[in-house]
């Protein structure tokens, strides 16, 4: 039976957050099957969380190459993944995307798609410069459907830029260039477990949109262990569990963070009585950082002129200097150019 930090200690072990992997920031995001994305800023924090020696270029560099890119995949939502995910993946999840467009009706949704491969041939567009255009070609229709509806059924990748963060508020999407080779969903579901496992169907549902899951999982080569609570979860043979008594640093994860949001039932990491500090009401997931493995408070970084504070917002009694040495290592690496850096605790 696997203890509630037993499960905490198994998936951080996966997540690289007991030690940073040593690596590159390629294999760090495969290993990860992607980091969400909404915005630019999170995905590199949450690299730096994880991978040993990395720098900021080192993204932006990968970002370039197109050996990653930044596109909508699990959930309908944006991550930054392996451009071999996105051919093998993208397919996969294609079906959620597209019951997600169809909640506009009136739309004729494979012209759509049509016209807007027509316009992006000739480059990319913002979906500001999109959404016109298409609306020029479907007179009398709302701008922003037919701008969802694309971004839904279009597999595109934003183009990365000479930004800070590799891009601006307003990114231009592109045609991604990258030939599809569908893995299927007992692949996506073994990398699932390799990332945050042992797991239960509904966790993998929750992380990809898919479902129907529990039969299929049911069907694979999967050892099978028991919670806590009762539950029967997946896992993938020998995969890491290395046990609850293992020490566990701290770490800082940024917004909207992959390890967050990734189970259906979030205990491992995220108590419930803490859960509505964290996600809000217009579910936006705040920063947080973990002491002893789990999320002990949220985060944020105030500047003013050349300063930069980290201010941590406890969830209990929380001693600041514990998380002084690598709160520092953290605001030093989002904010370069700051000549004083502090850790304070928020004001109520």
């Amino acid at each position: 039976m696997l203890s509630l930090r037993d499960l905490n200690r198994a998936t951080l072990a996966r997540q690289h957050l007991l030690s940073r992997h040593e690596g590159d920031v390629t294999d760090v995001v495969h290993r990860l099957a992607g980091l969400q994305a909404q915005e630019p800023r999170p995905p590199y924090l949450g690299v730096w969380a994880r991978l040993a020696g990395f720098g900021r270029d080192d993204l932006h560099a990968a970002l370039h190459a197109r050996t990653l890119v930044r596109a909508t995949m699990w959930r309908g939502t944006l991550h930054l993944v392996t451009a071999a995910d996105f051919a093998a993946f993208r397919p996969v999840v294609a079906p959620v995307l597209a019951a997600a467009a169809r909640r506009f009706d009136g739309i004729d949704a494979d012209a759509v798609v049509a016209a807007a491969g027509r316009l992006l041939a000739a480059g990319p567009l913002t979906f500001n410069e999109l959404r016109p255009r298409l609306l020029a070609e479907f007179p009398g229709g709302y701008d922003r459907a037919l701008g969802y509806v694309v971004r839904m059924l279009t597999p595109l990748v934003m183009e990365p830029t000479g930004d800070r963060w590799s891009y601006p508020r307003d990114p231009a999407f592109g045609l991604p260039g990258i030939e599809p080779r569908p893995a299927g969903v007992p692949a996506l579901i073994e990398r699932y477990l390799a990332a945050f496992g042992p797991a239960t169907p509904a966790d993998v549902q929750t992380w990809s949109g898919l479902g129907g899951l529990g039969k299929v999982m049911a069907g694979m080569e999967l050892e099978r262990v028991t919670d806590f609570a009762g539950r029967e979860l997946f896992d993938l043979p020998g995969a890491p569990r290395p046990g609850g008594d293992v020490p566990a640093p701290v770490r800082f994860l940024p917004d909207f963070d992959t390890l967050i949001l990734g189970h259906a039932d979030r205990t491992r990491v995220l108590a419930d009585e803490h859960r509505g500090l964290v996600t809000t009401k217009n579910l936006r997931v705040r920063a947080v950082y973990l002491v002893d493995g789990f999320a002990a408070g949220t985060w944020q970084i105030k500047r003013s002129g050349k300063k930069a504070r980290l201010l941590v917002s406890p969830f209990g009694e929380s001693r600041l200097d514990v998380l002084e040495e690598e709160g520092l290592r953290l605001l030093a690496f989002a904010e370069p150019d700051a000549t004083s850096l502090s850790l304070e605790t928020a004001p109520s």
